[in-house]
């Protein structure tokens, strides 16, 4: 029965959304005439495409750390991202992240609903130089990959369709919020004067402490022992990653542009500082200088570079690379020895690296960080970081006891044994 309720659901929403299209027909209700720059245009469709691959590239990243028996698994919860986040996207998502402000907190859902209004005309306040429809596309990506994140902490022990329904509701309840309160030009933290130029809060905040709590509320699992299944496939995966954080960073900039170039300057830079800091930092400790630290290594510098991409120089952004690398590296062995089950070390990785780009954007943002002589933007980063912190782990916390309630949330003992590849999906690796 809930196989076919699942169906249903799905279907009635899609049908919604096409017979809603016909009676909510894009069109442009602001005044003036706009134009498009064409090349912001070209390079805002790359971009686009550019963070779209590193969904796929999480899956692979995240693939080869599992153990064989649920690395189809946890790829496809990685890319099964692509098609719900955007189904829910076009019907209340955007709209819910860039409509109308309610309070600074979050968009008026019927402002965009089935992408009303979300044409090929500019917005006069959100990513004028471009096709409103192409921002929307952009930032759809950002939503998908960041639900995606989350799942390396679960890896080998999250129920598949559980998953699915804590995806949506995390999009609509703490990533929209966040999103609104950082990006939209009425969001609360915007007029606080916090920085976050391409999702350090947003996405890896957010993701990391909805990890963290994922982790708590699954608990370990029956065998905690990992061995990576293809490291190969991490190393492509961090390519992939990589490759797709110019888009992620430098598309911020919303146009081909000085900031644009800055922001993917940094974005190299910082990750190449955080791979060399990881594996140098292993041989200073005695250990061996490995595949999987350097990759590790050049995540966190992508991920603390990430808030302040388009803000600091080349040289700080190896700076916070550089700090980044070493505060994931402690925070994922004190981990280690918490008890706390973080399969693939989420939390650390982005929700630590998060914190640590955030707090040095506001001491190193040119004109507003601590050094330029400037104190209010770090203190607001502050502020901002306790109240992302609590509201995302508190909030996915409760959102995986509402799933529970609903679907168990965790796989049984023998389905874990088995495997997440065939006790939920059929299939096995050759």
């Amino acid at each position: 029965m809930a196989k076919k309720v699942n169906f249903i659901v799905l279907s009635a929403l899609i049908l919604t959304s096409w017979i809603g299209g016909l009676y909510l027909t894009p069109h442009v209700e602001w005044n003036g005439i706009m134009t498009t720059n064409a090349a912001d245009v070209a390079w805002m469709v790359v971009a686009s495409a550019f963070v779209l691959l590193m969904t796929p590239g999480l899956a692979f990243f995240y693939g080869g750390m599992v153990d064989r028996k649920n690395v189809i698994s946890t790829m496809l919860q990685s890319f099964v991202a692509l098609g719900v986040i955007s189904i829910l996207w076009v019907i209340v998502g955007f709209s819910l992240c860039f409509g109308d402000s309610i309070g600074g907190i979050i968009g008026n859902p019927l402002t965009h609903l089935n992408f009303k209004n979300v044409g090929t005309q500019p917005h006069p306040e959100i990513g004028s130089g471009i096709p409103f429809l192409l921002f929307a596309l952009f930032q759809l990506k950002f939503a998908i990959i960041t639900p995606a994140l989350i799942t390396g902490s679960m890896a080998g022990r999250i129920r598949f369709r559980s998953y699915i329904l804590f995806m949506v509701l995390f999009s609509v309840l703490i990533y929209a919020p966040l999103a609104h309160m950082t990006w939209h030009p009425e969001g609360l933290l915007m007029n606080l004067g916090v920085l976050d130029f391409a999702g350090g809060t947003v996405v890896h905040m957010s993701a990391g402490f909805a990890a963290l709590a994922g982790a708590v509320f699954l608990g370990p699992r029956k065998n905690p022992r990992l061995e990576h299944a293809n490291i190969p496939f991490i190393i492509l995966g961090t390519g992939l990653l990589w490759f797709g954080w110019f888009g992620f960073n430098a598309g911020s900039a919303l146009g081909a542009n000085s900031d644009a170039v800055l922001a993917f300057a940094n974005t190299h830079f910082a990750s190449a500082s955080g791979m060399i800091t990881w594996i140098f930092y292993a041989r200073f400790r005695g250990r061996k200088m490995n595949a999987v630290g350097a990759c590790i290594g050049a995540i966190v510098g992508l991920v603390a570079i990430t808030p302040a991409a388009g803000f600091v120089t080349i040289q700080e952004s190896m700076l916070i690379g550089f700090i980044a690398a070493l505060v994931s590296n402690w925070a994922i062995s004190r981990q280690g020895r918490s008890g706390l089950d973080d399969t693939l070390d989420v939390f650390p990785s982005h929700g630590v690296g998060g914190m640590v780009g955030m707090l040095l954007t506001g001491v190193f943002a040119a004109d507003v960080g601590l050094t330029s002589g400037a104190t209010a933007t770090f203190g607001w980063h502050i502020v901002a970081l306790l109240g992302v912190a609590a509201f995302s782990f508190g909030g996915s916390f409760l959102l995986f006891k509402l799933v529970d309630m609903m679907i168990p949330v965790r796989v049984s003992d023998w389905q874990e044994t088995l495997g997440l590849d065939e006790s939920q999906h059929g299939e096995t690796l050759a």
